[in-house]
């Protein structure tokens, strides 16, 4: 005689186990199923040769109707890139250095118990995604999903000349040793670029269509946002959101000697301490825009270089590219907030 009553639902743990105490986390996970009456859970690490993607499909191929992931900024890309778009959702137990992904949806950082017990009750929302392909200079092509931010030029070059002893020792702080390193023989870069305002709707479907308007820019960087907001406070896209289906593009343009102290300006002191008051926003207004670094907002955007410029992606290294090309997938990534949690819509 079989049963139709249907099975109890199963969580998933996949985490580093560099990054993170992987016994207490298996218990406390544990822990909530049993508390819950879910079936046993799933407990998975990540591997050298799989930080997170394959692990991930493997877990809902097993019937994991939650997927807990913790570790750094590269297991929570690895995992949003596997799990988007199946409408299974995702929680996230801050764990790493950055944090960034936890940071932009306004998580608590230090209450791994709290991240855990949202996989089990906690409210479901609805974020974007970024997706990027790459162009290598063999012509060979790569796309990866990114939840917060990628970059071209100087921004992957300072994560790479990032000392990883350092990064563990003093956490975020270590990409300061890397930009003074980067700077000394940072050069600028022509690239050539298109931004798609907007999606072309017809009935029953959306599409996202190129210009024909290329622009071009010598820049140091140009970066693509899904949201904004950095480790130590910095804003450094202020008007980005997590659930507005655009992406932020920033081109870091710094002109003259001074030019880095105007892009420090924007970034520090404009964006993340006076665009915080209403009297700042008034010096902002009366001021003016700022050259060294210029925000433009799309749903895609493309960029290509002749010279094959490094790429970064949630703050890992991405090799070098040739032309990056950027979307949104609005909605795309289904995760799991404790209850009551601030509704990010209403920001």
């Amino acid at each position: 005689m079989t049963s139709d009553a249907p099975s109890a639902p199963r969580a998933a743990l996949i985490y580093n186990p560099i990054k993170v105490d992987g016994a207490a986390l298996c218990a406390l996970v544990e822990q909530h199923s049993v508390e819950a009456g879910w079936e046993p859970p799933l407990f998975l690490e990540t591997l050298v040769e799989d930080p997170g993607q394959q692990i991930t499909r493997n877990a809902l191929e097993q019937g994991a109707d939650v997927v807990i992931v913790a570790g750094g900024d590269g297991t929570v890309r690895a995992v949003s890139e596997a799990i988007r778009g199946t409408g299974v959702p995702l929680a996230i137990v801050p764990s790493g250095t950055g944090n960034l992904l936890a940071r932009n949806l306004l998580l608590p950082l230090d209450d791994q118990a709290l991240a855990i017990s949202a996989a089990f009750d906690g409210d479901h929302m609805e974020v974007d995604i970024g997706v990027a392909l790459l162009r290598r200079e063999d012509g060979r092509h790569e796309e990866h999903a990114f939840v917060v931010l990628a970059g071209m030029g100087l921004d992957a070059e300072m994560i790479k000349n990032t000392n990883p002893e350092l990064k563990k020792a003093v956490g975020w702080v270590a990409y300061v040793d890397g930009a003074a390193r980067s700077l000394a023989g940072a050069q600028p870069f022509r690239i050539v670029y298109d931004i798609v305002r907007k999606r072309e709707v017809t009935r029953n479907t959306q599409t996202i269509s190129t210009s024909t308007r290329l622009r071009s820019a010598k820049v140091q960087s140009i970066l693509f946002a899904n949201c904004g907001e950095l480790p130590g406070g910095i804003s450094l896209i202020p008007d980005g959101s997590i659930v507005d289906g655009l992406l932020d593009i920033a081109l870091v343009q710094p002109t003259g000697p001074l030019g880095w102290l105007g892009v420090w300006r924007k970034v520090w002191w404009d964006n993340s301490v006076l665009r915080r008051t209403r009297a700042g926003r008034r010096v902002l207004e009366r001021r003016g825009r700022s050259t060294s670094v210029r925000y433009i907002s799309g749903v895609a955007a493309e960029a290509a270089t002749p010279i094959p410029q490094p790429v970064q992606l949630d703050g890992d290294e991405f090799g070098h590219a040739t032309r990056i090309s950027v979307r949104v997938e609005h909605g795309a990534l289904l995760v799991t907030l404790p209850k009551g949690h601030l509704d990010l819509d209403q920001e």
